[in-house]
């Protein structure tokens, strides 16, 4: 079914449904709470009853967004609808909807396995909440002052401020239209990108303090003594990947965050000419082609894991390298008169 025909099915389904599940990806970033709320508080000023269900519930820098909303960490009661966001496959939703197909998928994941009843995945997006404020209106559904907010939220952050390849000027309208409505950019950028906690920059340090570097390639490892030592209250990496990913000569970093379980969560970040999400998804997680993720139990192995994970990114790297060198050699090689 191609796209338009997915998105009018869609439009067709949220209108008839009077209650409405929506969920995202456990472990949340801007663009999963962003379309989260976006569409959910849509909903409501469209007369629905809405569930919004994350269950790691909302980041910290994120909470500006939910002041007045009532995210729930489970399933409240049975909906007509089910709709999931910014979720490459349902493993990631968690608990929410196990047992259960969901009936939407909106995503922009190159690595979207399309497990919904109706799957609206435009890849050439560069967040999910870029795909829902070109549609909302298509759909019927008001965008509101705090619907355009939460929508520009996650097309700033997933974008890293418009800094990533994926922004095309269709992205850049997008985020033109959500402020037109009452979006606030100079909040955004503050609260969720510039604005961090004290002890998410001694977090910084700890990985900072161990950061390596290698043929184009930067990495780094936070250990959980190290969270508890300066009592960082996240599961992440305080988004310091991104700026391991602005060193000089750095043409993929990486960053490895012990979890409490024993688990090793993984975050890739690379230059354009490199795609990392085939990597993840060989390691059973997924993303984009310049910011992939994974969650990879190690079972007291994860020396192990973590040169598993290096090798097949240098090999990556590798391979590019020889695939240059083989295009300047065809560039190079002189014409025969």
């Amino acid at each position: 079914m191609a796209d338009s025909a997915i998105s009018r099915t869609i439009g067709e389904q949220l209108r008839q449904a009077e209650s409405i599940l929506i969920t995202t990806h456990v472990r949340p970033d801007g663009d999963a709470i962003g379309s989260l709320v976006g569409l959910g508080l849509s909903l409501q000023a469209a007369g629905k009853k809405v569930q919004m269900v994350s269950e790691d519930g909302v980041p910290r820098s994120l909470r500006f967004l939910v002041k007045d909303v009532n995210i729930h960490r489970s399933q409240q009661s049975m909906p007509q609808l089910s709709v999931i966001l910014d979720c490459s496959d349902l493993e990631r939703s968690g608990a929410v909807l196990t047992g259960r197909q969901p009936d939407i998928n909106i995503d922009h994941h190159v690595t979207n396995l399309e497990f919904a009843k109706y799957n609206l995945v435009e890849v050439i997006a560069a967040a999910t909440c870029q795909i829902l404020a070109n549609h909302l209106s298509e759909w019927g559904l008001p965008i509101t002052k705090e619907v355009a907010n939460a929508l520009l939220v996650g097309v700033v952050t997933d974008t890293i401020g418009f800094r990533t390849s994926s922004v095309t000027p269709s992205t850049l309208q997008t985020a033109a239209m959500l402020m037109e409505h009452g979006g606030n950019l100079a909040e955004i950028y503050q609260v969720s990108l510039d604005g961090r906690t004290f002890e998410a920059a001694r977090f910084w340090g700890a990985g900072l303090n161990r950061l390596q570097q290698e043929d184009g390639l930067v990495w780094t490892i936070l250990s959980m003594e190290d969270r508890k030592s300066v009592k960082y209250p996240g599961n992440d990496d305080a988004d310091l990947v991104n700026i391991l990913s602005t060193i000089e000569g750095t043409r993929i970093a990486v960053i490895f965050v012990e979890q409490a379980n024993g688990d090793l969560k993984i975050s890739w970040r690379a230059q354009p000419e490199c795609d990392v999400s085939k990597i993840a998804l060989d390691f059973g997680g997924g993303g984009h082609a310049a910011a992939s993720g994974a969650i990879i139990s190690v079972n007291n192995n994860q020396e192990e894991v973590i040169d598993q994970v290096l090798e097949a990114t240098k090999a990556l790297l590798c391979r590019k390298i020889v695939h240059e060198h083989s295009e300047d050699k065809r560039e190079k090689r002189p014409e025969r008169g």
